[in-house]
Formats: structure tokens, C-alpha cells, sequence
């Protein structure tokens, strides 16, 4: 009789909830993709830790950001093992991937914090781009001259998530004048003398980061603008690919 009444009540319990409604075909949203497996954290972080850290970058943002970025998804294939080596590697159209020690030391000479703007001339691999993407809070425009190079790259860095990176293909010589003024402007290819227009795209105490010179004999310098003119420092020789463009008629 207990068994036959609580069977009752179920059943009066099950009626009095509503029914739910049947799922639409393709109302459901798509699963997210799954996240790449990273299996080359402890690389990153060795490279950081002996080649970085160990000599003179100490920003921890700046350390930060050189741990998260994977490197070797922005090398080709056959290059990958040796993408947290600290040396520049090709990567087609006679551009190469900046050394990681040099990417940090740019990154750390812009002085950047949250809410500035920068401008990367060369976005080449997308690296650099990516590294200043990891400061969190920092306005990314990035300009690259190669065309099929920058289409590779756009989508890679689509792909990888730093999909709010302004991205533009063309000479960067002239800068990017309608989001001027910047913080900060970071060069990944030597003139041989300083764009005048990076220079006056600068907002004031902003900084230009750039190798200046011929090849075999470049300095990375940094370039403050003051409310009275610029000062320039010199921080160590360098070697980059030649700025080409508009640049080179500018010798």
C-alpha cells in the first residue's frame, strides 16, 4: 500500500513540471575548438630564466609576457625545434624572427604600461606584435610592407587569439598618422637614418625603439620626445634586415 501510494505521488510530481521544450536543430552553439596543448612551457621558460632574465631585462611584465608567447607556432615547421634557441631564424621572403633577448630588450626600452598605444613597424612574423599583445592593457597597431608575408601572418595571429592587434599591410616608413599620436613606436628593420614621421608621431616623453645604420654596422637606439626636441641613447649593435620602402630612398 506504502509502495503503491509513493508511486502516486511521483507520478502527480512528474505531471505538475513542465515540459521542456526540445532542442532546435543547430540552435545549439558550436563547441569552442579545443586549445592547442602546450607542450613547450618548459622550453619558454628555460629560455626566459638563462638567455632573458639572467642577463639585464627585469621587467617582470616584459618577462611575462616573453613566457606566454609560443614561438615556435610563428617559425616554419622545420624550424620549430629550434625555436627558443636565442637567434634570429628565417622565416621566408628574406625576413627573419627577431631574437627573443632583443624582442625583450625593445619590449622593456618602450617602457609601455596599460592604456598606452604603440606602433610596430615590421610586423614580420608577428612575434614582436605578440610579446607587446602579453603586457595586457596596451593598444597594439602594427604595419608590415611584405604582402604575402603579412596575409601569412594576420590569419597566424588570428589563429593564435590576438585578434584585437590593428594590423595593416604597407610601408611603415610614414607611420600610421590617423592613430597617432603613440607612447611608444617600436622599428623591426634598420634605416639607415631615423623616418622624420615616426619621430614627429610620437606623443610627447613617448619613445622610439629602433636600429639605425648599415648593414654590419646598426645601433639599437631609443629616440624620447621632449616638448623641446628628442634625446637619443644608444643601447648595443645590432643586426637587422634593411628597412626597404620609402626608406631606402632616404640614404
Amino acid at each position: 500500500m506504502k509502495l503503491a501510494l509513493l508511486l502516486l505521488l511521483f507520478a502527480c510530481r512528474a505531471e505538475k513540471s513542465p515540459p521542456q521544450p526540445a532542442p532546435t536543430p543547430g540552435s545549439a552553439p558550436a563547441p569552442e575548438p579545443a586549445a592547442p596543448v602546450d607542450d613547450r612551457a618548459g622550453e619558454r621558460h628555460r629560455m626566459v630564466d638563462q638567455t632573458i632574465a639572467s642577463r639585464d631585462i627585469t621587467d617582470p611584465r616584459v618577462l611575462g609576457a616573453m613566457r606566454k608567447v609560443h614561438r615556435h607556432r610563428l617559425v616554419p615547421p622545420e624550424l620549430q625545434p629550434r625555436a627558443y634557441e636565442d637567434n634570429p631564424l628565417p622565416i621566408g621572403f628574406e625576413q627573419t624572427i627577431s631574437q627573443p633577448y632583443v624582442v625583450a630588450a625593445m619590449t622593456e626600452a618602450a617602457q609601455l604600461t596599460a592604456g598606452e598605444k604603440v606602433l610596430e613597424i615590421g610586423t614580420g612574423s608577428g612575434y614582436q606584435a605578440a610579446v607587446l599583445a602579453e603586457l595586457g592593457g596596451v593598444e597594439v597597431y602594427s604595419i608590415e610592407i611584405v604582402e604575402p608575408l603579412a596575409q601569412r601572418t594576420h590569419k597566424l595571429l588570428a589563429r593564435m587569439g590576438y585578434d584585437k592587434i590593428q594590423l595593416r599591410i604597407g610601408d611603415g616608413y610614414k607611420g600610421w598618422p590617423e592613430a597617432a599620436p603613440f607612447d611608444a613606436i617600436i622599428v623591426t628593420a634598420a634605416p639607415e637614418k631615423v623616418p622624420q614621421p615616426l619621430i614627429d608621431q610620437l606623443a610627447v616623453g613617448g619613445r622610439l625603439v629602433i636600429p639605425v645604420g648599415k648593414a654590419g654596422d646598426q645601433d639599437l637606439k631609443v629616440i624620447t620626445r621632449g616638448k623641446d626636441g628628442t634625446t637619443t641613447e644608444s643601447l648595443f649593435p645590432v643586426r637587422f634586415v634593411p628597412m626597404t620602402g620609402e626608406a631606402q630612398n632616404k640614404k
